[in-house]
């Protein structure tokens, strides 16, 4: 412990231990440095966009395609970007170039139009071979599970069923896409809660609106009068993932057959299409 000896005479510094003092400073200034460069974010340094990836991109995102040359360096860098920031690891897999470009594809569709939006409440994703159970497992009964966004332990951590991910891009006639399913879901979590609202996206005169048609489809679903994945009926959450699924994968279908929902997911992801119905960026 420091020990230190003042003592004070009309105001005046008398006696103290010019030694200690200065010992002391200096201490507390290297305390002071090393706490601040311990907390210190370094900046994060991108590697050239991979040709690889490129050839990915145009080859099986259908999203990606249909950008003007411009946004589609915009989508590159984001790609990128996503890349250098969140962790993609394999269990029992090899983590393919391919992977790696449709995770972070995935993640970059749905906040495309959304320029400074980053994912500040995901570390990883975690790829499994297939299908997986609620305890994580992948061997045994009950792997019913393609995609999960983690809880509790598991936070900051997403899980994807690789197959379902490479299912989704390869298939351009599908109408669902399991990556884009759960980067919903991590989009919907954002305002606190996982919903099926989207409050940091939408504006506030589209709330209520998008509750009543949520529940009007949800209605047809369960009567089975909706060409819509029937498991959007399980809550507002899952539906909102689903037909966001549908609207990215599928636009030109859903708009024809279910225009209101259609307009509202479009104010939602901030679309817009120019003369050529190529998505630009706001």
């Amino acid at each position: 412990m420091w020990r230190l000896v003042i003592k004070m005479k009309n105001g005046l510094l008398q006696n103290f231990e010019l030694m200690e003092i200065a010992a002391l400073i200096l201490f507390i200034s290297f305390i002071t440095w090393l706490s601040y460069n311990w907390k210190k974010k370094k900046p994060v340094s991108l590697l050239p966009f991979a040709s690889e990836y490129r050839i990915i991109l145009q080859d099986k995102v259908v999203f990606y395609k249909q950008l003007a040359d411009k946004d589609k360096v915009i989508f590159e860098n984001r790609l990128q970007q996503f890349l250098s920031q969140v962790k993609i690891t394999g269990v029992h897999i090899i983590v393919e170039p391919i992977d790696r470009v449709f995770v972070a594809a995935s993640a970059i569709i749905p906040i495309f139009a959304f320029s400074n939006w980053q994912y500040n409440n995901l570390n990883e994703v975690l790829l499994y071979p297939d299908s997986f159970n609620e305890e994580f497992k992948i061997s045994g009964q009950n792997r019913s599970v393609l995609g999960m966004v983690g809880s509790g332990a598991m936070q900051h951590v997403m899980i994807l069923s690789q197959a379902s991910l490479r299912e989704g891009f390869n298939n351009e006639t599908n109408r669902t896409n399991t990556g884009i399913h759960e980067f919903v879901h991590l989009i919907d979590k954002t305002d606190g809660e996982v919903d099926g609202v989207p409050e940091n996206l939408l504006d506030k005169k589209y709330l209520l609106p998008w509750i009543n048609l949520m529940h009007k489809n949800i209605k047809e679903i369960l009567a089975e009068e909706s060409d819509i994945n029937p498991y959007g009926a399980t809550n507002k959450a899952e539906f909102f993932a689903v037909v966001s699924e549908y609207f990215f994968q599928q636009p030109h279908l859903l708009q024809s057959r279910h225009p209101e929902l259609y307009q509202l997911l479009k104010q939602i992801f901030g679309q817009k299409e120019d003369s050529k119905h190529k998505i630009i960026v706001h």
